[in-house]
């Protein structure tokens, strides 16, 4: 647990059941070119956290395959609703009765060279309740490292946000998180997803600020499972998994390899704040 400074209640830290508490859990994974291998570890991951006693697991993006080369995800892209990745999430909702948010995977696009790389939220019963397609497609170029993931992938167009137990949940992958008017448009989301898979050269730079900002931005919890190490494909991916409070006070987090990050979570504290710090009431359309 992170020591610097947040006005939370101490009911609020306490394990609770009382409404608006929860668990949270963000998986860190150093995935592998095998969707099979990828599932396993995903499953080992999620069986901890919800030993833990958490409510809602959230996944990196990819976590399903870090391929040798941008098309192998091509390759092993399901049509929604069926395939191995969607049973997988689905099968370990309902065994676990947790929610899950299934960080990405690759699903048919009108395009047959490319692919959409979708956030996929299964309920306790294993239910697909949401779909969020990756609307911000990452480009960088820096010395050896070139990134065109409009090449392979086919860019959503929605934002998307959902209901739950859990308070209102707003979706989103990666490279999303560098724009601000996406997180603007969910309308006072009560907790923020970020699936990713950032470069060690950019997450070194960008990662915790980034995620901090749109917490406190938008006075709402952010949850940011992650890629975190070397992969088999010469990839070096950040890390630093975190879930982040609305104060932008980091909970837990996990720098580096495979693991679980959990924290509670109280829906009065995002209230409580937003009473005392009316911010996103007060914006002006310039």
């Amino acid at each position: 647990m992170n020591s610097r400074f947040s006005p939370t209640p101490a009911s609020a830290t306490a394990r609770s059941k009382a409404p608006g508490a929860a668990r949270l859990a963000a998986l860190q994974m150093v995935s592998a070119p095998r969707v099979e291998d990828n599932l396993a570890e995903a499953g080992r991951l999620i069986a901890m956290a919800a030993a833990q006693g958490a409510d809602l697991v959230a996944l990196p993006e990819y976590f399903c395959m870090m391929g040798m080369k941008d098309t192998d995800k091509v390759a092993v892209r399901e049509t929604e609703g069926t395939g191995p990745i969607q049973s997988f999430l689905s099968e370990a909702a309902r065994t676990h009765g947790v929610w899950i948010v299934g960080g990405s995977a690759p699903l048919v696009s009108a395009d047959p060279h490319r692919v959409r790389n979708s956030c996929l939220v299964y309920d306790h019963t294993g239910k697909q309740v949401a779909r969020y397609d990756k609307i911000h497609l990452f480009g960088f170029q820096m010395g050896e490292e070139r990134y065109h993931e409009e090449r392979t992938i086919e860019p959503g167009h929605q934002p998307v946000t959902l209901a739950s137990p859990f308070g209102r949940l707003g979706l989103s992958i990666c490279y999303d998180l560098r724009f601000p008017e996406l997180y603007r448009s969910m309308k006072e989301v009560d907790i923020i997803f970020v699936p990713s898979a950032f470069t060690e050269t950019t997450g070194r730079a960008h990662w915790e600020t980034l995620l901090r900002a749109r917490a406190i931005e938008n006075l709402a919890y952010v949850v940011a499972p992650a890629q975190g190490g070397h992969h088999e494909n010469g990839r070096e991916t950040h890390g630093d998994t975190m879930i982040i409070d609305p104060w932008g006070v980091v909970l837990d987090r996990l720098p580096r390899g495979a693991g679980v990050v959990i924290a509670d979570i109280d829906l009065s504290h995002v209230q409580g704040l937003r009473r005392n710090l009316p911010a996103l009431s007060h914006r002006t359309l310039m």
